[in-house]
């Protein structure tokens, strides 16, 4: 696995003021080609950002491997070859598009209903790629705070499985996945303990409310180890990192917020309508009656996207990279969507769009998942 170098510093807002309305102009900005790394090349120091005040830089879009292996929540309960295909088509087509971060966990893909490890499957890929050469890949995994984990050598523990499975002798970031019942100190002293031995080159948190990150990055100074981000659930149709104060406080302390479900686990792809509602759990939420009150805005994110050749997953995720210092993490299935994702990066809303789409998403309200904090 190769190291990435320090990028410059963290991202900040990329949407330019309002344009003259010129579609052709338009056009050529949004024509830009996403980085593209190539079997073995490198994404440009200019195509990152740096996690936090940590050396580690990232592609301004990442790849959530949630559904990699699992069969409890993706995959129809089902995990198979032409899964495991898909899997590994959308890797190769992240890295090959500049997509080369990727995050996983040590509960994804858990051994329940022929489920396969994520972190397992990632390692694979990462080591079936670097049979064709040199590649950049920057890893991120989790620790499950369980109730019957207890203290930081029960971090320390969990990581090293976690090193096993992922076939690595470090991970670029190493993240506490959901604030524990209990003990939870004694965790943030693991992820410092990981750092210091070198373990680790970065630590964060997940899904921790505002009075928790402060507590989390004041406990993890005093030990010289900068927390770097805080990944919660951030999607144009549920901004409440926005409303509960997490946002300004990743701003104010210098941690990068990574969003996972930022196309609100494909409804703002434009793929679902009332006919045609998402099938297993996204469908309790996503309801018929749902989707018809999302049309409006999916209408004007349509109509967005035309003016500049883009696609509705393409606008949503602009409009999540125009908030500054949030790298998005959307969940490639396949190819095709990786690819998709791509098409995100090297252009930009003008500031009066990413306003009037946040304004017409106001009365929306996405899944807020089980392991958040108010």
């Amino acid at each position: 696995m190769a190291s990435l170098q320090v990028g410059a510093g963290r991202g900040v807002g990329c949407c330019f003021g309002p344009l003259d309305g010129r579609r052709q102009e338009r056009r050529a900005t949004a024509a830009l080609r996403p980085p593209r790394a190539g079997a073995g090349a490198k994404v440009a120091e200019e195509d990152k950002v740096r996690l936090g005040e940590s050396s580690v830089a990232v592609s301004k879009l990442g790849i959530g491997a949630w559904s990699w292996g699992d069969t409890t929540y993706w995959n129809d309960s089902e995990w198979d070859d032409r899964r495991l295909k898909e899997a590994k088509a959308a890797f190769d087509a992240s890295i090959d598009n500049g997509m080369t971060f990727f995050d996983t966990a040590e509960v994804y893909g858990t051994a329940l209903m022929g489920a396969v490890n994520s972190e397992s499957l990632l390692g694979d890929f990462i080591r079936e790629r670097q049979q064709k050469g040199a590649v950049e890949v920057t890893v991120a995994t989790k620790f499950a705070a369980l109730p019957w984990r207890f203290g930081r050598g029960s971090v320390l523990s969990a990581l090293k499985k976690s090193l096993e499975r992922l076939g690595l002798p470090s991970v670029e970031l190493y993240q506490l996945h959901w604030p524990g019942l209990w003990g939870n100190e004694g965790y943030l002293d693991g992820l410092a303990d990981a750092y210091e031995q070198g373990l680790v080159k970065a630590v964060g948190v997940s899904n921790y409310n505002e009075k928790r990150l402060r507590d989390a990055h004041a406990r993890l100074k005093k030990r010289g180890v900068p927390l770097a981000v805080n990944q919660v659930n951030y999607s144009l149709i549920y901004r409440t990192p926005e409303e509960n104060g997490v946002k300004a406080a990743c701003d104010e302390l210098g941690v990068t917020l990574i969003a996972y479900s930022p196309i609100a686990q494909g409804v703002l792809s434009g793929k679902y309508t009332p006919e045609n509602p998402p099938t297993g759990p996204r469908g309790n939420t996503y309801t018929p009656e749902f989707l018809a009150k999302l049309q409006p805005l999916m209408n004007r994110i349509k109509e967005i996207g035309v003016s500049y050749g883009k696609k509705p997953t393409q606008v949503s995720l602009n409009w999540l990279t125009c908030q500054g210092n949030v790298v998005p993490i959307p969940g490639a299935k396949n190819a095709g969507q990786a690819m998709e994702f791509a098409g995100a990066l090297g252009w930009s809303l003008t500031a009066d769009e990413v306003e009037e789409l946040r304004t017409l998403a106001r009365e929306i309200k996405g899944i807020k998942m089980p392991i958040e904090e108010s």
